[in-house]
This record gives structure tokens, C-alpha cells and sequence, in this order.
């Protein structure tokens, strides 16, 4: 069985949502991050870096999100998505984790970051009702979580942005978002 290894507040929030919307059982081993539970030596033989989230997957260790995100796509996802529908699933996670979550997330490019990203995600939403279009994948779940953690974490909100505003709205209702990030949020 998957182990998904995390840490109260901590991103394996978002593989977690992603695990439940696939229906792939797992188990989620908690760390003590407080404890230092990620810098003993059977957890960084999984991560040497010592964060997480991470997986074991039979035989298989991954971490960072955004990775395991991709691993989960392309392992249990659709099989029937072509290759530019999963580059699409690639482009928005890595827009998600080195584009939208760093600059909206770091004080110094938050100003001038948050109103283009938003108008460019509205932009888009105002036309799908999710960023693949109309099918939900890892794409909504990289940018998602992310999208809805900004209104609790940086007190932002997105009135100027309608359709942001109800795509989050949206994400939120689904039984696994609610099962992973609602509870925590």
C-alpha cells in the first residue's frame, strides 16, 4: 500500500486531496515535525532533504509535491488523456510550484504578482470550469490548494476576480478536498 509521509500544515495536505479524488488507498504516517521526526535516520532515507511530503510506493520513493502530483497523474490518472492533455497537467503543477505559489507567497513579489496571476487565472476560468476544461485533474489540485490557501495565509482576497473566486468555491465542495485540506484549513 502507498505511504504518504507528512507533517501537520504541510503540502502532503495536497497529495493527500489528490490520493482521495483518485480513490488509490493509502497510508498517512504523520511526522512530528515539532519532534524532528523528518531528520531521523529512517525518514532521510526516504527524503535526505528531510522535508515532506514524500511517498513510498512498493518499491518507489518520491518526494516534493509537485513531483508526486506527476507520479500520481501519470500512474493512476486517465489513461485516456493524450500527451498534450497530460503536458497541459505538467505545465499548470509546475506553474503552480515555481510560478504562482512562490511569487504570491514571498512578500517581496506579492504586490505586483498577485493581480496578473489572478487576472490570468480569471481570464481563463470565466472560460472552463476547470484548467484542463471541463475535467478535473492534478492541474486543479496543484493550483487549487494553493489558490486556497491565499485568502487564510496572506488575508488576499479575489473579489476582482469572479471566476477564481468560484473555482475555489468549486474545489472546496468536493468530498476529498473536504477530506484533506477542509479539515486542516
Amino acid at each position: 500500500m502507498l505511504k504518504l509521509y507528512g507533517g501537520q500544515f504541510s503540502r502532503a495536505s495536497i497529495v493527500q486531496w489528490y490520493l482521495e479524488e483518485l480513490g488509490i488507498p493509502y497510508e498517512y504516517v504523520l511526522l512530528d515535525m515539532k519532534a524532528g521526526e523528518h531528520k531521523k535516520p529512517e525518514f532521510l532515507a526516504i527524503n535526505p532533504v528531510g522535508k515532506v511530503p514524500a511517498i513510498v510506493d512498493g518499491d518507489f520513493i518520491l518526494w516534493e509535491s509537485g513531483a508526486i502530483l506527476l507520479y500520481l497523474a501519470e500512474k493512476y490518472g486517465d489513461p485516456n488523456l493524450s500527451l498534450e492533455a497530460r503536458s497541459h497537467i505538467n505545465q499548470w503543477i509546475l506553474y503552480g510550484n515555481a510560478t504562482l505559489g512562490p511569487e504570491i507567497f514571498s512578500e517581496a513579489t506579492r504586490e505586483s504578482a498577485f493581480s496578473r496571476h489572478m487576472a490570468v487565472l480569471n481570464q481563463h476560468l470565466e472560460q472552463h470550469p476547470f484548467l484542463l476544461g471541463d475535467q478535473f485533474s492534478a492541474a486543479d489540485v496543484a493550483v487549487g490548494a494553493l489558490l486556497a490557501y491565499i485568502p487564510l495565509m496572506l488575508k488576499l482576497d479575489f473579489q476582482d476576480y469572479p471566476a477564481v473566486q468560484a473555482y475555489v468555491q468549486r474545489l472546496s465542495e468536493r468530498p476529498a478536498y473536504q477530506k484533506a485540506i477542509a479539515k486542516r484549513v
